[in-house]
Parts: structure tokens; C-alpha cells; sequence
């Protein structure tokens, strides 16, 4: 902030305490962070801090910005916060319209009466005190099955439902802090579901669920937007992830702190997978680049792949050190997990195993059988395709939805194929033929523990 002559400040500040002294105490929660939310949050928060002043929340307006302290409490004269806002040309906000005289002489007052905090405990919670009520089925973004087929859990609003994955019954529904659930993936041994999600612009949460039990066993608040594509370390004890703040991240399982952190990607990070060796991992991003990075050190290693599309969707082959993605223009490819030096020199595509047939739009989902034969690839249109991993030839298509499929699952046996996204309904196929076997809607009701199955 710069210092300039406060003299309309002044006269605010008497005339705030005369016609304050027989009113309330103004409230920083109620009064003043709407002014603040309005006017100066756009430019003044983590994510964008203009002078280092950020004005979203108490404990950032106490931090002091690039010119100093932001206020003093008990003498609005002597504050920055009112000589920036005051004046015949105030120099804040940058944009838009200045703050009404009405509102300076409320912060003024504020400040005056010792800038105090009033926050509600809860202010900043997104937390449901119940299970939402559905009055259609949400959106599924994510499913998940635990090792061995016992569970599979399907992402919701502010909840994940774990169900029998053999009766298909609802048997827990696990309610946290994120509206948008983002991404599944169960413990290697099968007794821990780690969520990744958030609340856009506000926080990224990464959950972390025991299964038998239903309880959550951590949350832990990772930045200031929504993280996607958990995924385990070989030995369970670490997860990795990424976020539309553009980072790949991997923090220890049991108290969420941060192991590594890179910051190579230059657009949002969907997807990570972690190689045999627990030594490294690959991500995938809107920026068209899949990653190996060394997590010892958040060392950049290489690009796997020829940077042709955005990659939206990544699965990880069974067996091989291999790994499928999905592009935002159609296209599904096979790469080695390795370096590709000699990508550059002749624009080669060096780690391509192989290249499937070009879908009819974004591939929002990729799934391998457990033995690897296959690959399922679902799309922005009406069916997902099952693919002979070996040559790329089509085994079926499995029709019948109605918008994109965001999360595709094959059972423990890979008999089946579980299929969900926009239309909210959990569709099972026979992967082989394509042939629709089951339809279903996760969301329970009041009058029903088992979500109505129709069996074909």
C-alpha cells in the first residue's frame, strides 16, 4: 500500500465515532467482510495476493503486506487500509467502483473500536450436519473398488457411498467437509478409502476413510482449491495427488504431511499413478504432458509421452509398467512408464505402445481389466468401448447412457463392468459382450437401506 494525505479519513473518523457512539459494535463477520468481499477479495487473497494484503479472512488482514502493517487497531488514522480506500482518488480498489462513504465509515468504526474478530467456529465449514437429500441422482465423478471386490465406493455430493459390492446394498455413506468429490482409491490392502476433492476456489481436502468402520479417520486441508487423482504408494503409506493449482503432491498417510511437492506442470494436474519401485510417480495434465517425477526429491525426470492433447483421464496397467490416457480431443494412448530422451530430437513418441481407436469426444475415463487384457475407455457420448489391450481391437461397446461417463470400474474377477457419470446411474455390463446385466441408483431414500437394482 502507499501513504497518501487521509483527510477525508479524518473526517470519516469523527464522524463514525458520533454517530457510532449509541449504535452496536460493528461485527468484522456480518459487516465488514461483505464490504471486503465485494470490493477487495478479487485482488487480495491467497491466490492472488497485490501487495501481499490479503482480505478474505481476519488472520490475513493481520499479516502485514508488502508497505507494512494493514491497520491499527484503535486508530483508523493510522492505518493503510483507510488511506488506501480515502482520498479524491483512492487508490483501492484498482477496478471497479470505490467503496461508498457509508461503508470506509464502517470499517473505519471497526477499527476504532479495536478491529476485533467475530468469526463463527463454523464460518468457513462446508460440513453437512445430515446426509443430503437427493432429489435426483448426483453426478458420479468416481468409483472405486477395494482390493479383493468386498467394497465399492461411488463418489456423491459431500459423501461417498461404500457399498456390498456383491449384494449392491448401501452399507455405509461416508458424509465429509468437500462438496465435490473428485477422485477413489482403497489402501492396497483393501481397509482405507482415500477421497480426494474440496470446495473450487476455497480448499482442496484429501479424507482418508476406514472401511469396516465407516469412520473418517483424517482430513486434511491441501490449499485453496480442489485436488483430484489420489492414489496409494505400493506400501499404503503415502498418497499422491494433483490440483488446479497446477501441483503434484505427496504427503504420509498417517498425518498428512507433505512429503514432496513440484510445481513443473503448467495447468491443472487430474491424474497420478505410482510406479513398482515407490520411488516415482506419473501425472497427467490439462497442459498435454505425463510426468515422472522422483518422489525422494520432487525431481522432474522426463515426459513419457509426445505432447498431443490434454490428458483428462490416466489408468494405470496391472502388470506393466505401462499407463493409458485419455485426451481432451478424443484420443486414447499406451505409453511405457519410462524416460524419453529421444522424444526431442525427432519429435518421436519413443515410450508409445500403442494408439486406440479416436473417440467421438473427451475421454473422461479409462479403466483396465485386474489381468490387464483390456481397456475400457468411456466418453463425452452414449457408450463406452471395451478394448483388447494386446492390438487395440474393439471387443464391445457398452450403450444406453445418457451424458458423459466420468468413472469406469471393472469387478475383482473382471466379469463385470461398472460404469457412472453425468446421469447419476451405476450401469454393469458384460465386458466381453457389452450386454447390460444391471442398472442401479446409488442414492438410498428414506424407505430403502438397498438402492433399487434392475437386474437384465
Amino acid at each position: 500500500m502507499k501513504r497518501h494525505a487521509p483527510l477525508l479519513a479524518t473526517a470519516l473518523v469523527a464522524f463514525a465515532m458520533n454517530v457510532g457512539a449509541a449504535e452496536k459494535p460493528v461485527s468484522w463477520y456480518r459487516d465488514v467482510t461483505p464490504v471486503f468481499k465485494r470490493s477487495c477479495n478479487g485482488c487480495h487473497n491467497p491466490n492472488k495476493l497485490k501487495g501481499q494484503v490479503d482480505t478474505s479472512t481476519f488472520e490475513g488482514l493481520q499479516k502485514p503486506g508488502k508497505h507494512g502493517p494493514n491497520l491499527v487497531a484503535g486508530d483508523p488514522g493510522k492505518s493503510l487500509l483507510i488511506e488506501e480506500v480515502t482520498g479524491k482518488e483512492p487508490a483501492m480498489p484498482k477496478e471497479g467502483d470505490a467503496l461508498r462513504p457509508a461503508e470506509i465509515a464502517l470499517i473505519q468504526r471497526w477499527i476504532q473500536e479495536g478491529a476485533k474478530d467475530d468469526t463463527p467456529a463454523d464460518a468457513y465449514s462446508t460440513h453437512l450436519k445430515e446426509p443430503p437429500v437427493y432429489g435426483a441422482p448426483p453426478v458420479i465423478t468416481s468409483m472405486s473398488f477395494s482390493h479383493g471386490g468386498r467394497w465399492l465406493a461411488i463418489a456423491g455430493y459431500h459423501e461417498v457411498f461404500l457399498l456390498d459390492a456383491a449384494a449392491l446394498s448401501v452399507e455405509g455413506r461416508l458424509v465429509g467437509e468437500s462438496p465435490r468429490i473428485e477422485s477413489l482409491a482403497f489402501s492396497p490392502d483393501g481397509t482405507r478409502l482415500a477421497v480426494a476433492g474440496g470446495a473450487p476456489a476455497r480448499f482442496g481436502e484429501i479424507q482418508l476413510w476406514d472401511a469396516a468402520s465407516h469412520q473418517q479417520l483424517h482430513a486434511y486441508r491441501q490449499g485453496s482449491d480442489s485436488v483430484y487423482g489420489v492414489s496409494w504408494s505400493p506400501d499404503g503409506s503415502k498418497l499422491a495427488f494433483g490440483g488446479a493449482d497446477k501441483t503434484v503432491r505427496v504427503i504420509r498417510a498417517n498425518d498428512g504431511k507433505e512429503q514432496m511437492r513440484f510445481d513443473n506442470h503448467s495447468d491443472w494436474v487430474f491424474r497420478t499413478t505410482w510406479l513398482n519401485d515407490g520411488a516415482r510417480i506419473l501425472s497427467g495434465s490439462r497442459d498435454r504432458a505425463m510426468k515422472l517425477i522422483n518422489t525422494a526429491n520432487g525431481q522432474f525426470i522426463d515426459d513419457i509421452n509426445k505432447l498431443l492433447e490434454p490428458v483428462v483421464s490416466m489408468a494405470r496397467h496391472p502388470r506393466e509398467e505401462w499407463a493409458a490416457y485419455g485426451g481432451a480431443e478424443g484420443g486414447v494412448r499406451l505409453y511405457k512408464m519410462q524416460e524419453n530422451q529421444d522424444r526431442t530430437a525427432g519429435n518421436n513418441d519413443v515410450n508409445l505402445v500403442r494408439e486406440f481407436e479416436r473417440q467421438s469426444g473427451p475421454v473422461h475415463s479409462v479403466a483396465f481389466s485386474p489381468d490387464g487384457t483390456l481397456l475400457a475407455v468411456g466418453s463425452s457420448g452414449a457408450e463406452v468401448r471395451v478394448y483388447r489391450t494386446k492390438d487395440g481391437e474393439k471387443v464391445s461397446v457398452c450403450g444406453g447412457h445418457s451424458g458423459a461417463v466420468f468413472a469406469l470400474e471393472f469387478s475383482a474377477d473382471g466379469q463385470r463392468l461398472f460404469t457412472g457419470g453425468f446421469e447419476g446411474l451405476v450401469r454393469v455390463f458384460d465386458p466381453a459382450t457389452g450386454r447390460l446385466t444391471a442398472v442401479f441408483n446409488p442414492v438410498p431414500t428414506e424407505a430403502q437401506r438397498r438402492p433399487a437394482v434392475t437386474q437384465r
